[in-house]
């Protein structure tokens, strides 16, 4: 069988003697480089050109294998990336694969999944493995979630009165009742009336839970920009 060259990229010394023995006790497995930082990694696929990278997340730094992994494909975009590493979150998981990667394992899988994740990768046919499945379908129902709050959101905005919609306003920039009935040229109870009916729109018990909702989707930047 044709030769398959690796690139190990670790910080941990343990690590890369494991996976280095893993490597050589394979006959068509060479190792061409063992690197300790996301530098190095990138340098030596540089040099070497290895078809495939078992690459460690945090290095010198907390996304080092990320970065490394990111500027390895723009210099080798057919070079395969694995990463190894004890990371499960989601937000780390889904920069992983942003950057190309072809699979994720966790640093304590079996050596016969190591292998088979490597034979895999130069074969094109790298598994969603059912942890990065999960994962995913978890992403996607956040992000359904979110788009149905967003339209919530925005359904209530679009049931606002003229008057309603330019307190709102006038409350997300910080101005209390009474500068509000001021600038608007009515008595504060009417302020109040209409901020009650702001309450009672949104569903909300209090002003501030509106204005942090309605300053964290700028509502009002988008307003100025299509009006």
């Amino acid at each position: 069988m044709e030769k398959i060259h690796i690139l190990i990229a670790d910080d941990m010394e343990a690590h890369r003697r494991r996976l280095e023995r893993i490597i050589n006790s394979v006959d068509n497995l060479f190792l061409v480089a063992s690197a300790k930082s996301g530098y190095e990694a990138v340098a030596f696929a540089a040099i070497k050109k290895p078809d495939i990278v078992l690459m460690d997340i945090e290095m010198e730094s907390q996304m080092a294998g990320i970065k490394a992994a990111s500027e390895i494909h723009k210099i080798l975009p057919d070079t395969k990336i694995i990463m190894l590493t004890v990371h499960q979150d989601n937000n780390i998981v889904f920069a992983a694969f942003q950057t190309g990667i072809v699979d994720y394992l966790i640093k304590s899988a079996l050596k016969e999944e190591i292998i088979e994740a490597i034979y895999s990768a130069a074969n094109n046919q790298s598994p969603i493995r059912p942890i990065i499945a999960q994962k995913i379908r978890q992403e996607f129902a956040r992000i359904k979630k979110s788009e149905d709050q967003l339209t919530h959101f925005f359904k209530i905005v679009a049931n606002l009165t003229q008057s309603e919609l330019e307190v709102l306003k006038l409350l997300c920039s910080g101005l209390k009742r009474k500068d509000i009935a001021e600038i608007r040229a009515v008595e504060v109870e009417t302020i109040k009336k209409q901020i009650s009916s702001l309450l009672k729109k949104f569903d909300k018990s209090n002003t501030k839970e509106i204005i942090t909702e309605v300053n964290e989707l700028k509502l009002f930047e988008l307003i100025g920009e299509i009006s």
